[in-house]
């Protein structure tokens, strides 16, 4: 084998090894240090810059045409109005129910963004369905989904006030 190859494959294991490396102290990071959460929102409230930037926004969303049934834009008498986290890292935040998809999660571009080691990055989903009412689907998330302390495994429809679990998360649908 010639100096010239044998110094190539020294080099090119050098890389690999130093890529290796690298990757392995970025994994190390994540673990100790969470996810990095990005404000989505244009303002920043100088006065509470943690607070800030947990908070969870939904992205800007078309509207939607009001769901068939003849409500006439009109929300049902008694129907939620908003999304309430009340156990958690993210207690106190409120969502407000406009007839979009909210879904939870790990994931940066989740609705709810959750800081949980028990959540997966695609946890669940709560969407309206044509007669107003809100469902909670569990994506296949690893931990499962809990509604009112039984495991989600099809899509269920949400009562008012019931503590849907995702890990150490509580989030109820409110008026």
């Amino acid at each position: 084998m010639s100096e010239l190859t044998l110094t190539v494959m020294r080099l090119g294991f050098l890389a690999v090894l130093w890529l290796f490396v690298i990757v392995a102290v970025q994994v190390i990071r994540s673990d100790l240090f969470g996810t990095r959460v990005t404000q989505r929102g244009s303002r920043r409230d100088a006065s509470r810059p943690q607070q800030a930037a947990r908070q969870a926004t939904p992205p800007p969303q078309r509207q939607q045409a009001p769901p068939s049934g003849g409500s006439g834009g009109r929300q049902r008498r008694g129907a939620p109005t908003k999304l309430v986290v009340s156990e958690g890292t993210l207690t106190g935040t409120t969502v407000a129910l406009q007839g979009q998809t909210i879904t939870l999660g790990r994931a940066h571009d989740s609705t709810i963004v959750l800081d949980d080691d028990y959540a997966s990055s695609r946890h669940a989903r709560i969407y309206p369905d044509r007669d107003g009412q809100w469902i909670v689907e569990d994506l296949g998330s690893t931990n499962g989904t809990y509604l009112d302390r039984s495991r989600l495994t099809t899509p269920t429809p949400v009562p008012l006030g019931a503590p849907i679990r995702i890990g150490k998360t509580v989030i109820e649908l409110r008026k």
